[in-house]
């Protein structure tokens, strides 16, 4: 009896060390969950393999719409390819080719202008249209987690928990150096990045757009995950979506296709 009572006792009292030792613990700050939240994304994007992504080919169905309506529609191939990263700039080139044979114009940005190709010739991108670009690059979740993830003056701080289309998500604001912030959902199933949202002051109106990206139909390409389908909102009315029938990685695309070919006519810029 003696015996029972004391193995009971020394139980109990490990017990209580236990629980103690559970409650004595530190919560876990909102910078804490914000940045876990963040780094389980990367890990289930592909982790390493996603931060050596060199560059990507998507191509499928692009739709862009006005006031809800859809006013264009064609077949888009973009091409893009990381740069060695730049604080606070965007590192990266892009080339969005139209058209089945990608004969029906193109879009070519870079770390050092845009212009909007056709039969014409090559038309600089207007500067407003470039600077949203850029901004929407720097704070485009994928980039963010690619290249940005560890620059100086990052943050990132948990919103907590919440429902998007019926799934439980976890909100995070990541905020750079420079004080621009986005708001990413990472749904708790997947850890997955499923929308983003961030506000761009537009100078027009004196006031603010609300910018909002929604991702889903994630697929495995070469062992990193990439949504398939990409659905962007301007103030609560849809402007662009794009559905990718297929998506490479890993093609070691050349210069040619980010440089203006050296006989092609520049035209001015539209006033």
């Amino acid at each position: 009896m003696r015996a029972y009572g004391t193995t009971f006792a020394a139980g109990w009292v490990c017990c209580a060390v236990f629980v103690g030792a559970c409650l004595g613990q530190p919560a876990e700050t909102r910078q804490q969950r914000g940045k876990r939240v963040v780094d389980e994304a990367l890990a289930k994007l592909g982790g390493d393999a996603f931060q050596r992504m060199t560059d990507r080919v998507e191509t499928g169905r692009a739709y862009s719409f006005y006031r809800a309506a859809v006013s264009g529609l064609s077949v888009a191939t973009i091409y893009t390819r990381y740069l060695a990263p730049t604080p606070g700039k965007v590192a990266l080139r892009e080339r969005e080719a139209f058209g089945k044979k990608q004969d029906e114009g193109a879009l070519l940005l870079t770390e050092n202008g845009a212009w909007d190709i056709s039969f014409r010739g090559a038309r600089p991108l207007d500067d407003e249209r470039y600077k949203n670009y850029q901004d929407s690059m720097l704070r485009n979740i994928f980039y963010i987690l690619h290249s940005r993830l560890n620059e100086p003056g990052m943050s990132y701080y948990s919103q907590g928990s919440d429902r998007f289309e019926t799934q439980p998500v976890e909100m995070v604001d990541i905020t750079d150096g420079s004080n621009n912030t986005v708001t990413v959902y990472f749904s708790q199933a997947s850890k997955l990045p499923i929308r983003q949202s961030f506000r761009r002051r537009n100078p027009t109106y004196n006031d603010f757009d609300t910018e909002v990206t929604i991702f889903g139909k994630y697929r495995d390409v070469g062992g990193v995950q990439w949504p398939y389908d990409v659905r962007r909102e301007r103030n609560g009315q849809q402007i662009y979506e794009m559905y990718s029938d297929s998506v490479e990685i890993g093609k070691s695309l050349g210069d040619e296709l980010f440089s203006l070919p050296a006989n092609m006519k520049v035209l001015p810029k539209e006033k």
